[in-house]
């Protein structure tokens, strides 16, 4: 089959790699329908994360059941199924807690399983999936092609989002700020505002980017950044900041940006992949800041978001400003790199 490797940075290419198989009976091959590139991918694609060798990437996909080992008792060959961007057994202590992220006996796509098997990466043809039970979601029915970007979104993107409002606390009438105008972004725009945000502000500088958000529910946008964008926030909010501030970018400066958005007593909820970020304590204390983050189990929100994007109520999808068949997919990681796109799909 073909999988993107990644090289070197900014090498990223499509290889002929051995087909997968089935290492236990927990184990499912899934075909890939779509799958894309996350804003997390370009950390190593640019250098930024060190690349010690050729590596599989890739963690977001939908695709079509092949084959499931002698175990799997939930799901049968043809179904149409969510990957998570972790796998997970869904029945540990840390699952049964809505941790999936940290499941005992989980894992990351394109790393070595705990018995130092191949994990493939999402961006290729076929993936094995181990713990498929615990890790895929299946639909009742195959979805219309109109519909596979807005649940590619599940795999990722959008619950991110969701897990930045959850983590700040977002409710319904409260006032939200948006630092970071990314495929996460702008899928914690759209959380905010499923979840009731009464006025949501989203930071952007650009309007391409700035339409998206307004169609996601943002009321509206600040182009300055920094001390300065932040002073423009808090003037838009009685002059005292956000009650809630999503922080969807993961550097030190954006970090920065969100505290100073927030109002005392508020709350920001990171999910930006941390880069240099540094967080000023005493500042949290004497302002009774509130300040929780962490990678989104993407798994333990699926059933919940899942009814609303089978039925149109939210359309994540809208993200996807870019689809190249996988075979392009230099163009897809080139054309997030230098912002060209939003977020890349990959049709295979």
């Amino acid at each position: 089959m073909r999988a993107t490797v990644l090289h070197a940075p900014r090498d990223i290419r499509l290889d002929d790699v051995p087909d997968p198989q089935l290492r236990d009976d927990g184990d499912a091959i899934v075909r890939v329908v779509a799958s894309c590139v996350c804003g997390s991918d370009l950390w190593p694609y640019r250098g930024i994360n060190e690349v010690p060798g050729p590596m599989r990437i890739g963690h977001e996909f939908v695709g079509i059941i092949e084959e499931v080992g002698a175990e799997v008792s939930s799901l049968r060959a043809g179904d149409f199924v969510i990957a998570p961007f972790v796998y997970s057994d869904n029945t540990c202590k840390l699952c049964e807690r809505g941790i999936h992220t940290s499941c005992v006996n989980g894992g990351f796509w394109g790393v070595d399983d705990r018995a130092g098997r191949t994990v493939d990466g999402g961006q290729g043809e076929l993936v094995r999936v181990p713990l498929a039970d615990g890790t895929l979601v299946a639909l009742a029915e195959q979805p219309s092609q109109e519909l596979v970007a807005h649940l590619l979104t599940l795999s990722d993107v959008f619950p991110t989002g969701h897990h930045a409002a959850l983590l700040a606390g977002v409710r319904p009438g409260s006032t939200v700020a948006v630092v970071g105008d990314g495929a996460v972004g702008l899928s914690a725009v759209l959380a905010a505002k499923r979840l009731g945000a009464g006025r949501i502000v989203a930071m952007s500088r650009h309007e391409d980017r700035q339409r998206l958000a307004t169609g996601f529910g943002a009321d509206e946008v600040v182009a300055t950044r920094g001390k300065e964008g932040a002073a423009e926030v808090r003037e838009m909010f009685d002059g005292i900041g956000a009650d809630h501030v999503l922080e969807c970018v993961g550097t030190k400066e954006s970090m920065a940006q969100a505290m100073q958005c927030a109002r005392p007593g508020g709350r920001v909820g990171f999910v930006g992949v941390p880069h240099g970020v540094e967080i000023d304590v005493r500042s949290m204390f004497y302002r009774n800041l509130g300040v929780a983050g962490g990678v989104a189990p993407a798994r333990a929100y699926i059933d919940e978001l899942l009814p609303d994007v089978l039925s149109g109520t939210v359309t994540p999808g809208d993200v996807f400003d870019l689809t190249v068949p996988l075979d392009q997919v230099a163009d897809g990681y080139r054309a997030m790199d230098e912002r060209t796109a939003v977020k890349a799909m990959l049709t295979v």
